[in-house]
C-alpha cells in the first residue's frame, strides 16, 4: 500500500478563494466549531486533506473568511464614497453599498461569520480584523462628521457612528430575499430614518 503524502500544487490548482466562501458559508450556517474540514473539501469537491495545501489550519480559513469579509465591504463602500457629490448622496451610496454587499448571496455568509464567529480568532488575528474594521468604520465616522457640518444630521459622535453600524450589520439576521422589500429600499429607509428632512 503507498504511502499517503500532502497533496501538491500539481495535485490541487489554486481554489483558496473557493474554499473561503465554503467555508464562509459553512462557518455561518453550522457554525465555526462544528464546521469539519471534511465537509469544507466535500463543499469544493476537494479530497479531505487538499484544503490544508491552501491553508495551514482551520483557524487560518476562518481568519480568511473574515479578513475578505471586511476587505470586501471596504471596498465596496470606498468605491461608493468617491461618487457621491454631496455629504448626504455620499452617505446614501455608502448605506446602498455597505447593505448590497452584507445581504448579497455571499456577503451573507461572511457577515454571519464575522458577528457570530470571529471570537474563535486568537488574539493576534482578532487584533488584525479589528485594525481592519476600525479603518472601515473611519470611512463612517467622516461621513458622519460632513453630514453634520451640511446640517443633515445632528450628531455624530462615535456612539451614532457605533448605532448606525450595529443595526445595519444586524439586517442579515432579518433580511429575507423576498421579504417584501429590496436592498435598496432599506438603505433608503434607514436614510430617511436618520437624515434630517428635506
Amino acid at each position: 500500500m503507498a504511502a499517503s503524502r500532502k497533496p501538491t500544487a500539481k495535485d490541487e490548482p489554486n481554489r483558496r478563494a473557493e474554499i473561503v466562501r465554503a467555508a464562509s458559508r459553512l462557518f455561518a450556517e453550522k457554525g465555526y466549531a462544528a464546521t469539519p474540514i471534511r465537509d469544507i473539501a466535500r463543499a469544493v469537491d476537494m479530497q479531505s486533506g487538499s484544503p490544508f495545501y491552501h491553508f495551514k489550519t482551520k483557524h487560518d480559513m476562518l481568519k480568511a473568511v473574515a479578513l475578505e469579509g471586511i476587505a470586501s465591504i471596504s471596498r465596496a463602500v470606498s468605491k461608493a464614497a468617491e461618487r457621491g457629490d454631496t455629504p448626504r448622496a455620499t452617505f446614501e451610496a455608502m448605506l446602498l453599498a455597505h447593505l448590497e454587499q452584507l445581504l448579497g448571496d455571499d456577503g451573507r455568509h461572511f457577515a454571519a461569520t464575522l458577528l457570530h464567529e470571529s471570537h474563535h480568532l486568537d488574539p493576534a488575528a482578532l487584533a488584525e480584523l479589528i485594525e481592519q474594521k476600525d479603518a472601515y468604520e473611519a470611512l463612517w465616522q467622516k461621513a458622519l462628521r460632513e453630514l453634520k457640518r451640511s446640517g443633515e444630521i445632528a450628531d455624530d459622535s462615535r456612539v451614532t457612528r457605533l448605532l448606525l453600524m450595529g443595526a445595519l450589520n444586524w439586517t442579515v439576521q432579518w433580511y429575507r430575499p423576498n421579504g417584501g422589500r429590496t436592498v435598496k429600499q432599506i438603505a433608503r429607509q434607514i436614510s430617511g430614518m436618520l437624515l434630517k428632512s428635506r
